[in-house]
């Protein structure tokens, strides 16, 4: 079977450096907010290209974090693609703002200005935009769009480490940005960890007290604030990592360009478009027979998964809510028609290739 991910294998090459560097670590003493998780933040804003990173517990917390770092007035309107992970609608509400849900544009999967001007009211204070599946939402126009209508931008970069358009990475576009290192990410840990980055120090300043109790001491706690604080084994291990992503990112472009040139037209593949360079978080193929074509490939000794089957207007925790009862038409096809199959750089050519043999055989 060629499983849709295997952690052990990704992780593999990087094991014997951070028991290494765990060695240091143990008899360093500190495991709190020490060394590891200042040098990531440091290492990983150069990479993006942004002045600060503030290093919390998991991605969600990021999202709500960003938000409340922003100061938007409570209550307010924030605009997400309806096709979103859940975290995005949940850091959202945890942030104390009304998620409005807008339908992204079928063939990016992301949001676009186009669908998002239908939905700006008086009550609009900012627009979190997902990249989805490691493609980066057009920035610059949303950007434009936001400046225009006085709007703050999050991004949430969770699926797009190393992403770009135009030849600036994610995360380095909005106001903040919000990124997840669960361990099957682009740039994955050994457990949850989260950042958020920015280029600006009040924004970063309230990030750091609200990941650490509202503090700004140890002793003054000025905010509200939460435990939130990448661990620091888990920040020691993304140091080591983040040295190899435009390297991961490189061969997973490579199994995606494989799949391009290979899997038959009649399967809807990934949008491509030169002004963006995706990563491929994830490679989805869209058919309409999308659950038959899963439960074949599994036959055919291919793990395919489905991110996500069900979106967030139709999860039973909000079925209390005003966007509940409506209609996401292109979110709901995209649900419903996307199969995500194997994309880890640690596939082989052989795997790729019965990857597309077995996707072909469908028809």
């Amino acid at each position: 079977m060629i499983a849709y991910e295997n952690l052990a294998l990704v992780n593999e090459p990087f094991v014997a450096e951070f028991r290494q560097a765990f060695g240091d670590f143990q008899r360093r003493g500190w495991y709190v907010l020490g060394n590891e998780v200042s040098s990531f933040e440091v290492e990983f804003a150069s990479y993006l290209g942004v002045k600060y990173c503030v290093g919390v517990a998991s991605g969600l917390d990021a999202i709500t974090i960003a938000l409340q770092s922003l100061e938007l007035p409570k209550g307010s309107e924030v605009l997400v693609a309806a096709n979103s992970y859940i975290a995005c609608v949940l850091g959202i509400l945890h942030a104390g703002l009304k998620p409005v849900l807008v339908d992204p544009d079928v063939s990016t999967y992301n949001l676009s200005t186009d669908n998002l001007s239908a939905h700006v009211t008086q009550n609009t204070s900012a627009i979190l935009a997902v990249h989805m599946y490691g493609k980066v939402c057009p920035m610059p126009e949303i950007m434009s769009f936001a400046k225009e209508r006085n709007l703050l931008v999050v991004e949430d970069c969770a699926q797009a480490h190393g992403a770009s358009v135009d030849g600036k990475k994610a995360g380095s576009f909005g106001d903040a940005a919000a990124f997840s290192f669960y361990p099957s990410k682009n740039l994955g840990a050994l457990g949850d960890g989260g950042a958020i980055c920015c280029a600006n120090a009040a924004i970063q300043d309230r990030a750091r007290k609200l990941r650490n109790y509202g503090r700004s001491n140890r002793d003054l706690n000025e905010m509200i604030g939460y435990n939130s604080r990448l661990d620091e084994l888990q920040a020691m291990f993304l140091r080591i990592k983040l040295h190899s992503l435009d390297k991961m990112n490189k061969r997973k472009q490579e199994i995606a360009e494989f799949y391009f040139k290979n899997i038959r037209e009649e399967f809807i593949l990934p949008a491509k478009d030169s002004r963006f360079l995706d990563v491929f978080h994830i490679f989805t193929v869209r058919c309409k027979e999308r659950d038959d074509l899963r439960d074949f490939l599994k036959t055919k000794g291919v793990e395919a998964m489905i991110h996500y089957p069900l979106a967030p207007s139709r999860q039973e925790a909000f079925k209390s809510f005003d966007f509940a009862s409506k209609r996401f038409p292109i979110s709901e096809e995209i649900h419903e028609t996307t199969l995500s199959i194997p994309s880890s750089v640690y596939l082989t050519e052989s795997d790729v290739g019965k990857v597309v043999s077995a996707v072909n055989a469908f028809l």
